[in-house]
């Protein structure tokens, strides 16, 4: 499929009247080597079912249907949702569906795989919901704002370690992709993003429930600059039953949430159910 340049995606956006929201951050992906570079770099296979979220007027959605079995394209305005199907020339292996992807929660044929531009704003939300309710998304690769990137693969002890990064790795094995210049988008943002490659494994702990973990993970990133022993006061009941929760996973209670990784969260939240 022919690959949309800057002339075609300004030439779709003034036929469709459509001007990017910010709001909903719209940056509309217009090079074709960036294009083929993600596509490339998602390492999709002839069976894998992708979901991409946020397909805005299709650039992205054109590189992934020749090499996709199928391509679920999730988009919120409808008016950019009513223009996909005709702007891939009516493409037999895309489904479009007009939904907030947060609301998304079904999909025929299964996710295998998730692609997607997101915005800045909503993508750790919406990565970790679709991982949620899709346990068959088995890899994929994002493009966000750099520093969102940096986040969600940041490893523990490091200043931009926190929730989306202890959270992404229940999931999965992340990594850094790459960078993605501003000049290839349309309008132009003030901030580089960066690419997000990851792959689904096993969560540390089978025998505690992913919320669980989540809450603790919550709680201890609240209060940043204070020890484990004070930040999860709260969520134990007082500072000695976080202390002695602590000690029971192997956790000194003066450390600081940043320099435990998601296994050590596991295993705090599995103390708690033993004990409480």
């Amino acid at each position: 499929m022919k690959l949309l340049g800057p002339a075609e995606i300004r030439a779709l956006a003034r036929k469709l009247d459509i001007t990017p929201a910010k709001k909903r951050g719209q940056n509309f992906l217009h090079d074709p080597n960036t294009i083929r570079r993600i596509v490339a770099a998602a390492s999709l296979k002839e069976n894998d079912v992708v979901v991409e979220v946020g397909p805005g007027l299709g650039s992205l959605t054109l590189g992934l249907l020749p090499v996709a079995r199928h391509v679920h394209a999730i988009e919120i305005d409808p008016v950019l949702a009513a223009a996909l199907p005709s702007t891939t020339g009516g493409a037999s292996n895309l489904s479009v569906h007009l939904a907030d992807a947060m609301t998304v929660t079904a999909l025929d044929p299964p996710p295998t795989a998730l692609v997607a531009n997101l915005p800045y704003n909503v993508a750790v939300p919406v990565v970790l919901h679709l991982l949620a309710a899709f346990p068959g998304i088995e890899h994929g690769l994002i493009m966000v704002q750099k520093e969102v990137a940096d986040r969600l693969t940041a490893r523990p002890g490091s200043r931009v370690y926190g929730v989306p990064s202890v959270k992404l790795a229940w999931y999965a094995d992340s990594r850094r992709a790459g960078r993605v210049p501003p000049a290839v988008f349309w309008p132009v943002p003030n901030v580089d993003s960066g690419l997000v490659s990851f792959s689904r494994r096993r969560p540390p702990r089978s025998d505690v429930p992913r919320e669980k973990v989540f809450e603790v993970v919550d709680a201890a990133f609240a209060q940043r600059r204070k020890t484990l022993r004070a930040a999860l006061a709260g969520w134990a009941g007082s500072p000695a039953e976080a202390e002695r929760l602590l000690r029971t996973a192997g956790i000194d209670p003066g450390v600081r949430g940043e320099q435990l990784d998601v296994a050590a969260y596991a295993e705090l939240a599995a103390a708690d159910s033993l004990y409480r």
